[in-house]
């Protein structure tokens, strides 16, 4: 016994309720390129390497004195302090 009732013929619906099976193509060109895009967002994310660490903190030691430089510049004064 299931637990759909019975539908008379004239009501049923003349699409398919299931999807039917698909042939699955081995590879083509969308696949390869998925595959490639995927291996590369693998390669990038084992996190920054040394030499952009590096590029980081030189580039953050030089803007914190450019920024002290600013803080403490008193320009040009004509009194003499």
């Amino acid at each position: 016994m299931s637990k759909k009732p019975p539908v008379p013929a004239e009501n049923q619906s003349p699409y398919p309720i299931e999807e039917p099976p698909h042939d699955h193509a081995p590879e083509n060109e969308t696949v390869a390129v998925v595959r490639e895009m995927a291996a590369a967002r693998q390669r990038r994310s084992g996190g920054p390497n040394a030499r952009q660490l590096g590029i980081g903190a030189a580039v953050g030691i030089g803007s914190a004195a450019i920024v002290a430089g600013l803080l403490y510049w008193r320009g040009n004064r004509k009194d003499g302090k």
